[in-house]
């Protein structure tokens, strides 16, 4: 259960927002339509040298969008995407965030459930800094959980 201490920089994320105001499963019904309308944004993604897809995203923030965790880790918003290239305009029903620059803690989700990651978080005398990200890597299809510990602003 190796976790990962990355740096990453400021990122794009193109995606179908929600909230959690907007009920139970509304985050399963925003990749539905997310991954409906991919398409749309396509164009606009980040690729890898490869050509494979930089990422896709389960970005989340407070309410106030600026990137603090969740209230209570229940509460704010959340934008179902991909990672697009910096300075891409978001198609008409898309919302582009940018997501400031973190030192995350990277667990994968095959080992960690999101609470074992808070707990380990704690444990290991950091603190969460900023919200709590969800990622698939496509050319794996793996997910992992990036918990922000550090402003690298």
């Amino acid at each position: 259960m190796e976790v990962l201490r990355v740096h990453k920089p400021s990122f794009t994320v193109i995606g179908i927002e929600g909230s959690t105001n907007d009920g139970d499963g509304f985050i399963e019904k925003l990749w539905d339509e997310a991954n409906a309308r991919f398409p749309e944004i396509e164009p606009l993604c980040k690729r890898c040298g490869d050509g494979s897809f930089a990422g896709f995203w389960g970005a989340m923030t407070d309410f106030s969008r600026s990137f603090r965790p969740w209230e209570d880790f229940s509460k704010g918003l959340y934008l179902a995407g991909a990672e697009c290239v910096d300075g891409a305009e978001p198609p008409a029903g898309w919302t582009k965030w940018v997501v400031p620059s973190f030192e995350y803690l990277q667990f994968d989700r095959e080992a960690f459930t999101f609470p074992e990651a808070l707990d380990y978080v704690k444990e290991n005398g950091f603190s969460v800094a900023g919200a709590v990200h969800d990622f698939t890597d496509p050319r794996t299809g793996k997910g992992y959980i990036f918990v922000p510990i550090q402003s690298a602003e």
